[in-house]
C-alpha cells in the first residue's frame, strides 16, 4: 500500500481518455489499494486512477456516511468540546463503469475535486442514473444511483473521459476558478 501523488490541473494527463481494464490481476488490486489509501489521506470521497497518473478506467468511492447508531465521540482538536459521529467506511470499487439511462431531471450540487484543490462550484448533473461496472474479479454489476452517489460517480467518470468538474462551468466561471487556484498556489 502506498499513498501516491494526486495530479492537479492543468496537468495534461487529466485531459487523457483512460483505457478499459482488461486484466483483473494483483496489479489491479494494488492500484485500487493505493487509490483508497491516497483518497482517505487527502481526504476525499472519490478518486479516479488518472488522478494518480494511471490512465485506466478505475474509480474508488467512499461517501463515508456518519454512523447514526454509533456513540458520538468527544473531540477536542480546537479546545472546544464537541462531539462528532464516527464515520463508516463503505469502500466501493468501479472498474470499466458505464452510465446507463441518466435521468432527464437534473440536480445542482456543490462539487470539489482533489485535482482542483480548494475550489468548489455548483454543477448540474442528472439526478439519478443506472451504472454498470465490473468488480476486481471482472464480475459485472448494475445498480441505480441517486443523491450524492449519483453525483460522485458521474464526477469520477468524467475523469475517465478527460473532463474535470470545472469544465462544466461557463467559461467565465471556469476562468475565475482557475485564477483563484493560481492565487491559492502562490500563497502556499
Amino acid at each position: 500500500m502506498a499513498i501516491r501523488e494526486i495530479i492537479e490541473v492543468p496537468d495534461p494527463l487529466l485531459k487523457q481518455i483512460s483505457k478499459p481494464v482488461e486484466t483483473f490481476d494483483d496489479e489491479l488490486k494494488t492500484l485500487v489499494d493505493d487509490m483508497f489509501e491516497t483518497m482517505y489521506d487527502a481526504p476525499g470521497i472519490g478518486l479516479a486512477a488518472i488522478q494518480i497518473g494511471v490512465p485506466l478506467r478505475v474509480l474508488v468511492i467512499d461517501l463515508q456516511p456518519d454512523d447514526p447508531d454509533a456513540e458520538p465521540e468527544p473531540c477536542n482538536h480546537d479546545g472546544h468540546h464537541h462531539t462528532h459521529q464516527p464515520t463508516l467506511r463503505e469502500p466501493r470499487v468501479f472498474v470499466n463503469p458505464e452510465i446507463l439511462d441518466p435521468s432527464e431531471e437534473t440536480k445542482a450540487y456543490q462539487e470539489g475535486c482533489l485535482s482542483v484543490p480548494d475550489i468548489y462550484a455548483e454543477v448540474d448533473r442528472p439526478a439519478t442514473c443506472r451504472v454498470r461496472w465490473q468488480d476486481l474479479d471482472g464480475e459485472f454489476h448494475e445498480e441505480a444511483m441517486d443523491d450524492l452517489m449519483a453525483v460522485c460517480i458521474q464526477h469520477e467518470m468524467d475523469h475517465l473521459n478527460g473532463i474535470v468538474f470545472i469544465d462544466h462551468l461557463s467559461r467565465l466561471k471556469r476562468n475565475m476558478a482557475l485564477k483563484k487556484l493560481e492565487k491559492l498556489r502562490r500563497a502556499a
